[in-house]
C-alpha cells in the first residue's frame, strides 16, 4: 500500500499514512468505483471517510529491535510511540514534521490516515544513512507495514511511506472453524420463481432441544454470493466467518447464493436481468426465513437476521415486515450497514472522487463541474424513472451502468428507502446489533449514528459497537484500502466478542 499526500501531482515531500495513492486518470477512478458497488453498497471507492470513532491501543518497542541512535532513530521512535495514543495532538505533529509536508498533509490529515492503528509491535528494525530509518511493525498481531521515515538537516521529518505487507496466513487459516459436531449442508429453497442455493449450517445431529437460527445477508451487487464474496475477491468470506461464530454459540444460520450470484445465476431472469428490481432480493429473504423457521431444530420464536452492508437494508425490510410476510424476527445485525439513501450514498461519493481527481490535475474544473451536473442527472432520472438518461458521458454512466453489478431497476427501487425510517419501523423493543469502524473506507461512524436514530425511535434494545481498525469487510485491517478485502486477515476480535454477548442476552 502506498501512502499519498493530498498534493498536486509533482509535489515534492510524500504523506504515507495509511492510505491509498490517488488515480492516475478518470479510469482509475470508475475502476475503484466498481470494485465498490461490486464489494460494498455503491459507487467511488477512492474516497476516504476522515471520521474515526476511536485512537488506538498503546505501543511499545519492547524488548527485541531499538531505533538507532541519530535523528532520524529519534523521529521513528517518537512516531512508533506516538501511533500507540492516537489522535497525536497537532502542536506535536507540527513540531516532528516539515513545514512542507503539513503544507500537502496537515495534521487532521494524519489523524485521519492513522486512525484504527493499535496493539502495535516493533518487527524489526533498519538504517541505511543517517537521515532514513525503515522499520516493520504488525498491527494486532494481523497486518504489517514496513515504514520510512527521511528527516532533514534539522531532523525534522520529510515524509512517510507505508508498504503493507503479504499477509502470512492463508484464507482457510483465518476463518472461524465450524462447532464440534456442526455442518455446512448445501440446500436449495425457491423465491419468486426462482431456486435459490445456498448453505445450511446446523447440528449434525438431532439435539434434545431446539436452537435459535439466523439468515445472512451479503453486500450488494448481483454477483456477491452466498459467502459475501464476488469475481475476483473469493476470499472476503466474511458471511462464511459469521456462521462459524453462530456455530460456536448455538445458532444455526442460513446463507445464499442471491439472484445472479453463484449457483443461483439469473434463473428466470436470465434473458432479461435488467427487469429484476428490488422485489426478488425481498423475496428471497422472505423464502430464506421461512426455510429456517421450518427446520425441526428450530426454535420459531428465537429467529434472527444479519446483513452485511446493503444487506443491512434487507435485514431492516425483512425484521419490519415490509420484504413480505415472514415469521418474526427477534434479534438483527446490522453490520457495517448502508446507513442513508443509497444514491445519496453514491452521490456524495462520487462528488468526493471528482474533487479528488481535480485536485490531483486529473480533471479540469470545468470538466470536474460537467461531471457533477452529469451525475445530478442521472440520479434524478433514476429516481424518477429507474432508467438512467441519454447522453451521460462515460465518468458518469460507468457508475452505475456495469455488467453484473446489480440492476438499474433495483439501484433505484432500493434508494426509495432511508435506512434510518427502515429501522424506525422495526416492532419496538427489538435487539439490535449494529456496527461501525474507523477504517471503513465507505462510511463513517457518523453517519451510521444516522441509522442508529431510527432505532432509537423504535426503542430497540440497541448494542451498538464502534470498531477500532476494521475494514468494510470486518478483517483487522487499517489499510481503508479495498484490495485488502481479499486477504486472509483475521476477523475482528472485538466484533466476535460482542457478538457472543448480543446472542447470549437476546437469543
Amino acid at each position: 500500500m502506498r501512502l499519498a499526500n493530498p498534493a498536486a501531482p509533482g509535489a515534492g515531500a510524500e504523506a504515507a499514512i495509511f492510505d491509498r495513492a490517488p488515480a492516475k486518470n478518470m479510469g482509475r477512478v470508475r475502476s475503484r468505483t466498481a470494485r465498490w458497488r461490486r464489494s460494498a453498497v455503491s459507487a467511488a471507492a477512492v474516497v476516504v471517510v476522515l471520521a474515526g470513532c476511536g485512537g488506538g491501543a498503546g505501543s511499545s518497542p519492547g524488548p527485541g529491535p531499538a531505533f538507532p541512535g541519530t535523528a532520524a532513530g529519534a523521529q521513528a521512535r517518537w512516531f512508533f510511540q506516538a501511533l500507540g495514543r492516537l489522535p497525536i495532538p497537532a502542536a506535536a505533529i507540527r513540531a516532528h514534521f516539515t513545514p512542507a509536508f503539513l503544507a500537502k498533509a496537515p495534521p487532521a490529515f494524519i489523524n485521519a490516515r492513522l486512525a484504527g492503528a493499535g496493539q502495535l509491535r516493533l518487527v524489526s528494525v533498519t538504517s541505511p544513512r543517517p537521515d532514513l530509518v525503515a522499520f516493520v511493525m504488525s498491527v494486532r498481531g494481523a497486518q504489517r507495514f514496513r515504514v520510512e521515515l527521511p528527516v532533514d538537516a534539522r531532523g525534522q521529518i520529510t515524509g512517510l511511506q507505508a508498504q503493507a505487507l503479504p499477509p502470512t496466513a492463508s484464507p482457510a487459516s483465518v476463518l472461524p472453524a465450524l462447532a464440534s459436531g456442526w455442518v455446512a449442508q448445501p440446500v436449495r429453497f425457491e423465491a419468486g420463481g426462482v431456486t435459490i442455493y445456498g448453505t445450511y449450517t446446523h447440528p449434525s445431529r438431532a439435539a434434545a432441544h431446539t436452537i435459535p437460527a439466523a439468515v445472512l445477508l451479503g453486500g450488494s451487487g448481483s454477483v456477491t454470493d452466498r459467502n459475501d464474496n464476488a469475481p475476483g475477491q473469493m476470499n472476503r468470506n466474511l458471511l462464511a466467518a459469521v456462521a462459524g461464530w453462530l456455530s460456536a454459540d448455538g445458532v444455526a444460520s442460513l446463507r445464499y447464493d442471491k439472484l445472479g450470484s453463484g449457483q443461483t445465476g439469473w434463473g428466470r431472469y436470465g434473458s432479461h436481468p435488467g427487469r429484476a428490481g428490488i422485489r426478488p432480493y425481498e423475496q428471497e429473504t422472505v423464502a430464506a426465513l421461512r426455510f429456517l423457521a421450518r427446520q425441526p431444530q428450530t426454535d420459531r420464536v428465537r429467529l434472527a437476521v444479519f446483513g452485511h452492508s446493503q444487506g443491512g437494508i434487507y435485514a431492516l425490510l425483512l425484521a419490519s415486515g415490509l420484504a413480505g410476510q415472514a415469521p418474526k424476527v427477534r434479534a438483527v445485525g446490522l453490520l457495517e450497514p448502508v446507513p442513508i439513501r443509497f444514491l445519496d450514498l453514491v452521490g456524495r461519493s462520487s462528488i468526493a472522487s471528482i474533487a479528488l481527481a481535480v485536485q490531483n490535475g486529473q480533471l479540469t474544473a470545468a470538466q470536474a463541474h460537467s461531471l457533477r451536473q452529469a451525475l445530478a442527472r442521472a440520479i434524478a432520472s433514476l429516481r424518477r424513472t429507474g432508467t438512467l438518461p441519454p447522453g451521460l458521458p462515460a465518468g458518469a454512466a460507468g457508475t452505475f451502468n456495469r455488467d453484473g453489478m446489480g440492476t438499474q431497476l433495483e439501484l433505484s427501487q432500493i434508494d426509495r428507502y432511508d435506512p434510518a425510517a427502515l429501522a424506525a419501523k422495526l416492532p419496538a423493543h427489538t435487539a439490535v446489533l449494529l456496527t461501525c469502524s474507523n477504517a471503513d473506507n465507505y462510511f463513517g461512524c457518523d453517519q451510521v449514528d444516522h441509522l442508529a436514530s431510527g432505532l432509537a425511535k423504535a426503542s430497540a434494545r440497541l448494542d451498538y459497537v464502534h470498531l477500532d481498525g476494521v475494514d468494510h469487510f470486518l478483517k483487522e485491517d487499517i489499510s481503508k484500502d479495498p484490495a485488502n478485502f481479499n486477504q486472509p486477515l483475521p476477523f475482528s476480535a472485538r466484533l466476535r466478542a460482542a457478538l457472543k454477548t448480543f446472542l447470549a442476552s437476546n437469543l
